[in-house]
């Protein structure tokens, strides 16, 4: 019924919450009740089954002319109106109700506090780590991730199963981590929990099979838990299992199975295929989902888990059930006359069947008062001979087990005289011999009879070639152009009748009278398809070209006219077929032809050149605004003319200047040509073909246009402002020929959005701008300009929108927060400004921040302030790149085009402790023959509480290869170290790394390499963390050295002197003690010898990590710098000196040593040691 009819009816509900109303608990509750009627219904509400009193509880509201209720609950806690509410519309001629709707606050909980285990199992078995999220309202959506927030990667092996358990079928070594974290995000409040993270250990016991065998002759204690077997199920369980599902819910099967090699899943319906449409597979085959559930998809389903083992099923068999639903819609309304009979029909269906129960105004059916007119039978209500005073609202409620559906339908008695619906003098178009309908909706109480007259009104418009159909409708089956003109529609029932006239026309059809025809063209040559139409002149016709069934190609060569279509410079492409459509509102034509493009006929050989200019130009059929030009065209020179180029030039502003105009087909001679008023015209034409432009034609006589007022304003109107309290407005000019006439000026008006009514108007000539002063900071303004000549107005001005100068900000950001993230990352949170406070276009935010100490020495930090931008208008931001361990503070700033606003209050956040950096320095002291003490100091950055240090220590041998590694732990106060039972002569690499309760830092190294340096004693320099050696010492060849050859001849002088006095002692017969030998072993390469203990020092090599031969700890620790490039092993090989047990020295200068004790290394060659020839002469004399 037509909104502008007044008549009674009763309510009927026209919007309410869903029936299970899940709220947010943070935010205002809003219970929604819309009902129409006439007159307009009043509201009431029962909760939980009992009337709910809204003018006691000063928390709720119901909005005007509504039913909504609106629950504030700033003073009361939300879970306070949950509860069954029911809504009530009334009104004089029924009661209309709500379905009954459940309000419930939504829940996200937190995890329970629970400390896990961290679970240890073997490579190859099963696995199912639990979620067990919490129970929330509504249920939780279950994802797994890691510590970096990254989706944990799920595949055939590895998959979430419905209830949000992580499933393996079998675990892999790469499955070790510390960080399953399973997350529950509630969607009603966006809010995510996590549970603890799970850690996972995978450990293959083949290795220590391989160790254990050697104990127990060679048996395998432990079992391969590589050992491939069959598939079993993890879930479900047992050989079949059974499911209930709802029809049109959504059935959602999963089977996950232990197995190795993994095993693969498939699905099949016993005895039925699967719907199509419906049927997808998820989680690698592992799921299998049917949407939009119905009767037919109950049955037994089989789920197969196969490896090249074997396999294993599932049958899971499902029953279907349904809530209910309707057949055929819910009851609809009636409108009856009184005295007429009705039916109302509640038509529903579900499983198990649905019981139906009728109640009248919202009261049950059978306690309502008695009607004889009105008979109830099951799912129908039957009306007979009803009567005034009888309308009233009537409730139908179908329900079962899972379920229920509750519809309000009216029966509203009536009685009302006729009245049209059509609009009046509506008119119909349509063309000659098609079908006409006219419309006549109506409506009356009872149902008025529709008749129809034409013109005169002479007869009623009944039989051919009318047809009257029952809703009113009159159709001409076959409209001729007699039967345009005026038709009346009467609608009439016993309280009176209403009149309405509308228009028939009938149009000519549109018909093409001269079709496009089939074209053979040589290659490079024009053609030409013309396609001549009649249609209806009151009509507009819209001529569209096709090729092949396809728009035109985009080629400056296809030109469309009017009635044809010209194709230049044709190539074999443009081969296929062309069709021109003619189109206008009510109806179209079209046509076709062919187009064969051919080689062209060989020609003599021929001059191309550009074509002569066009002659005999001549204006005629001269307007205001308009004038045709014709012209003759010159001689092509073989090169056909591709399109004239007209010109103009403006004596009047523009002298001496020449302009394009338009461009029109070689192969016409006359262009119509659109003018501008207040212009001295003078035209040129100009010819083009392949070659190029020909020489500009004669002018033409001048053409003068008349002034007049502006046809359009000016462009680019735009507001803005350059200081706080200004609108600068400004736009694009019109050129002198846009001015259309002399005295040009701009109308400037302007007027602040939503509180002027009136505009506020100025005169601005020869300038592009105007400046309004005094204005507030940044409110939005409408703009218009107009341009004005002395002939008139231009058209009405478009509005512009703008805003006045930009100021700071007022306010800071509020309620600003730092979440820690770890060690090196915070998120900021704040309030976003009030647009408001803004005064101006948020451009975004800016956090200040300063790292003001670290929380280990708590000494301040003269660190620049950093500044990170957050461009938009966000409320959080992250600030990355921090220093663990460490207070900050931190401010909040927007700022806009002007500048920034004030900082926000300054906030402070710490850091957690990360891993230490790199110990400064690690040093060696003390060395002895089997021992010596490394000493260091703290790391610089300590990014925490030091725990305690880590020693790692290996030798390395000549070949550079290393030794086993040996760790100590050590106290967080220690600094020094002895290191007891070394081997000497042996090269040791030494790693010293901090730790923090979040792990170890980088890694110091150090290690012992001899260097001679005239005499002093270099160590070596450390490069942190990577162990890198960087030796920066100058080293030269001893062996050209004059103190070098001195020093040998003294000791070769001496050890002559030896060999005679121990053959003299000999020749006498007696025994002397010979010296044990040295403790200190000499190195396999020759050392220099220390002035204080006869030790060796150290050499330093500057090549990284390159291991040198015969090392030795310096004895002070410290490092000096060498100045000689060679040891003495340039110089020979050979033993220690020693003696016979009679005394005599049997050590060779160049002599070949026996090998090592093999407890003591490797085996190597040593030079002859003079140093130990004048020990053992020491001891001896």
């Amino acid at each position: 019924m037509s909104g502008s009819l007044y008549l009674p009816q009763p309510p009927t509900i026209t919007n309410q919450s869903p029936r299970d109303y899940i709220i947010d608990p943070r935010e205002n509750i809003i219970i929604h009740c819309e009902a129409k009627g006439n007159p307009h219904p009043s509201f009431s509400w029962t909760r939980n089954g009992t009337h709910f009193d809204i003018d006691e509880d000063s928390n709720v509201n119901m909005r005007p002319h509504s039913g909504t209720l609106v629950v504030d609950i700033s003073r009361e806690k939300a879970e306070h109106y949950e509860g069954l509410y029911q809504c009530t519309a009334r009104n004089k001629h029924g009661t209309a109700v709500s379905n009954n709707i459940f309000v419930r606050q939504s829940r996200s909980p937190l995890w329970s506090k629970e400390k896990i285990k961290p679970i240890v199992v073997q490579e190859g078995v099963s696995l199912v780590l639990p979620c067990r999220p919490p129970v929330g309202l509504p249920p939780p959506i279950i994802f797994w991730m890691d510590n970096n927030f990254q989706r944990l990667p799920q595949s055939s092996r590895v998959s979430q199963s419905l209830n949000g358990d992580l499933y393996f079928s079998n675990v892999l070594r790469e499955d070790s981590r510390n960080d399953y974290i399973c997350y529950a995000r509630f969607p009603h409040t966006q809010t995510i929990q996590q549970k603890q993270p799970i850690t996972v250990k995978v450990i293959n016991l083949d290795a220590l099979n391989d160790t254990m065998a050697a104990f127990y002759n060679d048996t395998d204690l432990f079992k391969d838990p590589l050992e491939e077997r069959k598939p079993a199920f993890l879930i479900p369980s047992g050989p079949s299992s059974s499911k209930m599902v709802l029809r049109g819910q959504v059935l959602e099967m999963e089977c996950i199975a232990d197995g190795l090699p993994t095993p693969e899943i498939s699905w099949t319906k016993v005895s039925r295929d699967f719907p199509a449409k419906r049927t997808s597979f998820l989680h690698y085959q592992k799921t299998l989902r049917i949407v939009n559930v119905s009767e037919s998809d109950a049955g037994d389903y089989r789920c197969t888990a196969r490896n090249r083992l074997g396999s294993v099923h599932h049958t899971i068999h499902v029953s279907v059930k349904a809530a209910p639903y309707w057949l055929s819609g819910p009851p609809r309304n009636l409108v009856l006359a009184p005295g007429e009979n009705g039916v109302l029909t509640c038509r529903a269906s579900g499983t198990p069947k649905p019981t139906i129960t009728w109640a009248m105004n919202g009261i049950p059916i059978e306690n309502s008062p008695k009607d004889l007119s009105r008979k109830v039978e099951d799912d129908t209500i039957i009306f007979t001979d009803v009567q005034t005073g009888s309308s009233a609202v009537y409730q139908c409620n179908v329900s079962n087990d899972y379920g229920y559906l509750l519809a309000n339908a009216f029966v509203n008695v009536l009685s009302e005289s006729p009245r049209v619906l059509t609009p009046a003098n509506k008119v119909y178009q349509v063309v000659k011999n098609h079908q006409a309908l006219m419309d006549c909706a109506s409506f009356g109480s009872p149902m008025p009879r529709i008749t129809w007259f034409k013109e005169s009104r002479s007869s009623t418009l009944d039989g051919d070639p009318y047809i009257l159909h029952d809703n009113g409708t009159l159709e001409i089956h076959v409209a001729q152009g007699r039967h345009s003109g005026k038709y009346t529609c009467v609608a009439q029932n016993f309280l009176g009748n209403y009149e309405n006239h509308i228009y028939l026309e009938v149009k000519e059809p549109t018909r093409i009278l001269k079709q496009p025809e089939y074209k053979v063209v040589q290659r490079g040559r024009s053609v030409v398809f013309e396609c001549k139409v009649k249609h209806d002149p009151s009509l507009t016709p819209i001529m569209t070209w096709l090729k092949d069934d396809g728009e035109l190609p985009d080629d400056e060569r296809f030109i469309v006219d009017l009635d044809s279509l010209t194709i230049t410079d044709v190539t074999e492409n443009d081969v296929g077929v062309y069709t021109c459509i003619m189109n206008t509102t009510l109806d179209h034509d079209s046509a076709s032809a062919e187009l064969t493009v051919v080689e062209a006929t060989p020609t003599p050989a021929v001059v191309y050149e550009k074509p002569d200019p066009p002659t005999d130009l001549e204006l005629t059929d001269q307007k205001k605004r308009s004038v045709q030009l014709t012209w003759t065209p010159g001689d092509e020179h073989y090169s056909p003319i591709h399109k004239f180029l007209i010109q103009y030039e403006d004596s009047l502003h523009h002298r001496g200047h020449w302009h394009n105009l338009t461009e029109v087909p070689g192969t016409k001679t006359t262009a119509h040509l659109k003018l501008s008023p207040y212009v001295h015209y003078t035209f040129r034409v100009l010819a083009v073909n392949a070659v190029g432009f020909s020489h500009p034609s004669s002018s033409s006589r001048i053409y003068k246009t008349e002034p007049a007022a502006p046809d359009e304003n000016p462009t680019g109107v735009k507001g803005f402002g350059t200081q706080h309290d200004n609108l600068v407005i400004s736009w694009k000019p019109l050129s002198d020929l846009q001015s259309n006439g002399p005295g040009l000026h701009y109308r400037v008006m302007w007027r602040q959005q939503g509180v002027d009514s009136e505009w506020t108007t100025v005169t601005v000539a020869n300038n592009s701008q105007f400046v309004v002063s005094g204005t507030p900071t940044f409110v939005p303004y409408e703009i218009k300009v107009q341009a004005v000549n002395d002939h008139g107005d231009g058209p009405e001005p478009a509005i512009a929108h703008g805003y006045s100068g930009e100021d700071l900000p007022l306010a800071a950001p509020r309620n600003v927060q730092a979440m820690v993230r770890n060690s090196t990352l915070a998120e900021v949170h704040w309030d976003p400004v009030l647009p408001k406070h803004t005064r101006g276009h948020l451009k975004g935010y800016k956090v200040y921040y300063r790292r003001e100490y670290s929380i280990h020495k708590h000494n301040p930090h003269h660190v620049e302030e950093q500044i990170l931008t957050f461009s938009g208008n966000h409320s959080h931001g992250m600030l990355p790149g921090l220093h663990p361990f460490s207070r900050y503070s931190f401010n909040v700033r927007a700022y806009n085009g002007k500048g920034e606003g004030p900082p926000s209050l300054t906030q402070h956040f710490e850091t957690p402790e990360g891993v230490p950096g790199a110990p400064t320095s690690l040093i060696v002291t003390n060395p002895n023959l089997d021992s010596l003490t490394l000493e260091w100091s703290p790391p610089h950055d300590r990014n925490g509480h030091i725990t305690g240090y880590t020693l790692k220590y290996q030798p390395v041998n000549n070949s550079n290869e290393v030794g086993p590694v040996e760790e100590l732990a050590l106290l967080a106060n220690e600094t020094s170290v002895t290191l007891f039972n070394l081997k000497y002569s042996t090269r040791y690499k030494f790693y010293l790394n901090a730790k923090t309760v979040r792990g170890a830092g980088p890694a110091i190294s150090q290690e012992v390499v001899p260097i001679i340096n005239e005499a002093l004693i270099s160590q070596l320099d450390v490069d942190v963390g990577t162990g890198t050696r960087a030796v920066a010492s100058r080293q030269v060849d001893i062996a050209t050295q004059g103190w070098f050859i001195g020093l040998m001849c003294a000791i070769a002088l001496l050890i002559l002197i030896l060999l005679i006095i121990c053959f003299i002692q000999r020749n006498k017969g007696g025994k002397y003690p010979v010296k044990e030998k040295e403790d200190a072993h000499t190195d396999p390469e020759f050392q220099p010898m220390k002035e204080d203990d006869c030790t060796f020092g150290e050499y330093s090599d500057n090549e990284d990590h390159k291991p040198l031969k015969g090392s030795r700890t310096p004895s002070n620790g410290t490092v000096k710098r060498d100045d000689s490039d060679d040891s003495l092993v340039d110089y020979g090989e050979g033993g220690d000196g020693q003696f016979n047990e009679d005394g005599s020295f049997i050590g060779q200068y160049s002599g070949k040593t026996a090998s090592r004790d093999t407890g003591e290394g490797h085996e190597s060659s040593e030079a002859p040691s003079p140093i130990n020839a004048m020990n053992s002469l020491n001891s001896f004399v």
